[in-house]
Parts: structure tokens; C-alpha cells; sequence
């Protein structure tokens, strides 16, 4: 049994999957009616295999949406709603970061600050609260002397064995969206190490073109097994990605792991540049979702698509692995990852 709370690895059991459904169409303008009919058939995929707890801003909108799912045959016995107008939909950011210790778990607040870019965040900084009094989990702030620590889902991801991925572009740059300003590798482990469980961090550098988030690790590289990761590498060297995704991939060849081991690493396409409205768009195949039995990547109508697919097929052997299109998805900057979060499942894990 656990002796300290730890963040389980994504593909470990869990109950249920976070979202937060679009009540207007800021994030998406001029795709919004496309993003609402993608977000049902998310949830679908997502309720057969788990339940879908999904934030509503209003009885009108839950009953639509209840309306929307039935038409799209989902099994409704798998999806609960919770009533509260947010500022966005981007759960893996807003939303709690759900920990355990055995088979207690524990809603950790993360000060959410609208990627220290927006300034309309008020609401979402209710969320992890509003999440745990509806889970009924005991909830804390995350503190760092004295002080609240500010960290989103998206800029961590972890093994669950000790050690965890993110970037130096998101929680080092001390002049572009600042999160914790003064804080050091240092500190940020300590933090990882009290609130996460984390003993052992691997530092990236810089994020993909079009990340508005500055640096995010979930459209860079993530963990598939407990010694495996696969990076996200450009091909094109005139693209502007080529040069820092060489720099992670050598970062990630030369890193070790918890145990002093090298990881296994896996390279994963990049799709080629999508522009919308004359913005680059921050397309990933590395902002895939595990869920129970299942694992859904985000696709873009690209030759690479298959590739992807067929890269994280063979990392999980034991999942169905299913494209989810995402070219409406992606105009909000962000897709399958960036809008859930998982809620670990509240049993004792397998010996």
C-alpha cells in the first residue's frame, strides 16, 4: 500500500473522466456548432469504456446536451453532470489534479491563473473545489512557502513510479507567462515531491509553434509505460519546430528515470502545419487521452495520421486505440488531453 500520496500514471484504473462542455463559442469563434457535436462524440467514446463527469453552465444547456447525447446513442448511464459556469472548457488545466494514498484520494488546487495570459479565470478557479464536493474527496491548496503554487495538467505528466515530464518554456521563463515568479528547478521539485509523490523530474525545453500556453508537455511527450516515452519530432528542418523538438528528443535520449535507468523512446510524427484564419495552430498526436481499455488520439486529416496511430497502437497492446478528428477541436489551441482530466478510480491498485 502507499506510505505517501503520488499522481497516478494516466493509464492506471480510473472512475471517471472530467470534461466541461462549451456554453458559447469564445474559444472556438466561428466553429462553435462544429465543437459542440465533437465534444458528444468525445463523450461518447469516452462512456464506454467510463463514466463522463461533464460541467454544465445551466439547466437549458444540460437539458440540450442530455437532448444531443441521446440522439447520439451514449450510453447516458455512464454521464453525470455538474451545474457551475465556468470561464472555459480546458479541464486538464482548470480542473483538479486527483492523487492518492492507497485507496484514499485527495483533489489537489493547483491556483489556476489563465496560463498567467488571460485575465478571465475567476470561475475556472472554483473548479477543483467544485469537483471535489461533488466527488466528495478531500481537497488542499498547493503551497510552497506559504504561498499558492501555480501548475496546470498540461504541463506535467507523469509515471507513477516517481518520475514526471515537463518544460523548462512553460515553468522556468521568468518573462512570458510567469506562473510562480522566483521559482527554481529546485522548488518546483519539492513541489512535485510533496503534492505528487514525484522523486525524480525530466526537464524539456522549449513547446511547439502555436502553443499559447507557453510550453505545455502534453503536445510534447508523454509516458506510455513506466519506462517508455514517446516525443513528438519534425522531419521538415525548415520548420520552426525542428530545432526544439531535436533538443527534447536529445534531452529525453540522454534523461533517466526513478530507478537510474534509461527510458525506452519512442518517436511520434508530427501532422503537417495546420493554419486557421492565418494563425498556426498547435496540432500534436501527443495530446492522445488513456482511458480504461482505450486510448483516443487526436487526428488532422493528415498522411501522418496513420502513423501516429499506428505508433501508439504498439504501445498499448491491450487498448483499442481510436482517432478522434480534431481539426474543429484544435482551432481552440488545445485538443483531447487539454480538455479532460481523469479522476483516478478510488480502489487499492493491483499488487
Amino acid at each position: 500500500m502507499d506510505t505517501f500520496w503520488r499522481f497516478p500514471a494516466e493509464w492506471e484504473k480510473q472512475e471517471g473522466i472530467l470534461l466541461c462542455f462549451p456554453y458559447n463559442g469564445k474559444d472556438w469563434p466561428g466553429k462553435y456548432a462544429a465543437v459542440q457535436w465533437a465534444f458528444v462524440e468525445f463523450i461518447k467514446k469516452i462512456a464506454t469504456v467510463e463514466r463522463v463527469f461533464i460541467i454544465v453552465a445551466t439547466p437549458k444547456l444540460q437539458n440540450r446536451l442530455h437532448d444531443m447525447l441521446a440522439l447520439a446513442e451514449v450510453n447516458l448511464d455512464h454521464v453525470s453532470y455538474l451545474p457551475y459556469k465556468t470561464n472555459r472548457s480546458w479541464m486538464r488545466d482548470a480542473g483538479p489534479i486527483v492523487v492518492k494514498q492507497g485507496n484514499k484520494r485527495k483533489a489537489i488546487d493547483f491556483n489556476f491563473n489563465g496560463w498567467a495570459k488571460y485575465s478571465n479565470f475567476k470561475r475556472d478557479r472554483q473548479v477543483p473545489g467544485k469537483v471535489a464536493s461533488f466527488l466528495d474527496l478531500e481537497f488542499e491548496q498547493a503551497l510552497y512557502n506559504g504561498r499558492p503554487v501555480t501548475l496546470e495538467g498540461g504541463a506535467i505528466d507523469v509515471n507513477g513510479k516517481g518520475t514526471l515530464l515537463t518544460s523548462e518554456e512553460c515553468l522556468l521563463d521568468q518573462e512570458v507567462q510567469v506562473r510562480n515568479p522566483g521559482l527554481t528547478k529546485a522548488d518546483y521539485e519539492a513541489v512535485f515531491k510533496t503534492y505528487l509523490g514525484v522523486t525524480h523530474t525530466i526537464w524539456l525545453g522549449d513547446g511547439i509553434a502555436g502553443d499559447d500556453t507557453h510550453g505545455h508537455i502534453d503536445d510534447l511527450a508523454r509516458f506510455v509505460n513506466e519506462n517508455t516515452i514517446v516525443t513528438v519530432v519534425e522531419t521538415n528542418k525548415t520548420d520552426p519546430n525542428y530545432r526544439a523538438l531535436q533538443d527534447n528528443l536529445n534531452r529525453l535520449e540522454q534523461a533517466t528515470l526513478e530507478n537510474g535507468k534509461k527510458p525506452n523512446i519512442l518517436h511520434l510524427p508530427m501532422p503537417k502545419p495546420i493554419w486557421f484564419n492565418g494563425i498556426r495552430l498547435p496540432a500534436s498526436y501527443a495530446n492522445f487521452l488513456i482511458l480504461n481499455n482505450l486510448v483516443l488520439v487526436p487526428t488532422f486529416n493528415d498522411s501522418k495520421d496513420r502513423e501516429a496511430l499506428n505508433i501508439l497502437a504498439s504501445c498499448f497492446p491491450n487498448r483499442e486505440v481510436v482517432p478522434i478528428h480534431a481539426i474543429d477541436l484544435i482551432w481552440g489551441f488545445g485538443t483531447l488531453h487539454c480538455l479532460s482530466q481523469q479522476i483516478p478510480h478510488g480502489g487499492l491498485p493491483p499488487e
